[in-house]
């Protein structure tokens, strides 16, 4: 039953498989438009017509064998037979709907890319004519920034030398400092060396003061004794 012939001299396997062929070489195009895409992603809307074209007639030509394959089985007379056909045809339609819907998403991603490269142009081409006003404005920016920097580089070492004199004078003032100790410590040493110098010869004055008594002690003891022995 599978050998009925359509209406262009084909039986219905031998359209089955035409259309099988046709599906493996679509399904192959679709993939190199997809490959392309990506690896052309930074072109800016390249794309392949060629293919493109290539890619929708095939699929137009399967809807087309899908259709006449439709009629055919339809004509089987064993009940098994018929419903096997119906399934192997329904499923290559249903691939045949599925690349053309693959190939609708890519034509659609296709013109968007081709709309914003056509806008980035039309930008860009406006640009063009204010790029000398753009310029202009970005060298005073710059001159301005570089301005800045060099007042902040001024701040930065004035603030910088003011630190290191304060730091110096802070060192200044704790050398005066201990100085000032040092000569506290030095005057209270003398001070208290010419305490001990009076004491010492508050002593000597009273050592003396006994020596002197002990003598004319001694004298006096001695007259009387030289008196008393007469």
């Amino acid at each position: 039953m599978a050998a009925i012939e359509g209406g262009g001299g084909g039986t219905l396997s031998e359209i089955y498989q035409s259309s099988r062929k046709l599906l493996l070489r679509t399904r192959d195009g679709i993939e190199r438009l997809e490959r392309l895409e990506i690896s052309a992603s930074n072109a800016r809307g390249l794309d392949s017509p060629e293919l493109s074209f290539a890619v929708k007639k095939d699929i137009s030509q399967i809807q087309s064998l899908c259709a006449e394959m439709d009629r055919l089985w339809r004509s089987i007379a064993a009940r098994s037979q018929r419903d096997l056909w119906r399934r192997k045809v329904e499923q290559v339609a249903e691939e045949a709907d599925s690349l053309k819907d693959s190939l609708d998403k890519y034509s659609m991603r296709n013109q968007k890319r081709m709309i914003e490269a056509k806008e980035r142009a039309e930008l860009l081409g406006r640009a063009n004519g204010e790029s000398a006003h753009v310029l202009r404005i970005f060298d005073e920016e710059a001159q301005a920034m570089q301005s800045v920097r060099n007042s902040s580089r001024m701040l930065e070492e004035s603030f910088a030398t003011g630190t290191a004199i304060l730091s110096k004078y802070a060192e200044q003032r704790d050398r005066l400092k201990r100085a000032q100790r040092k000569a506290l410590d030095v005057l209270n040493t003398v001070g208290l060396s010419n305490s001990v110098l009076r004491l010492i010869e508050r002593r000597n004055r009273v050592d003396k003061w006994i020596k002197y008594m002990g003598m004319i002690l001694t004298v006096v003891l001695l007259y009387f004794f030289l008196r008393w022995t007469r």
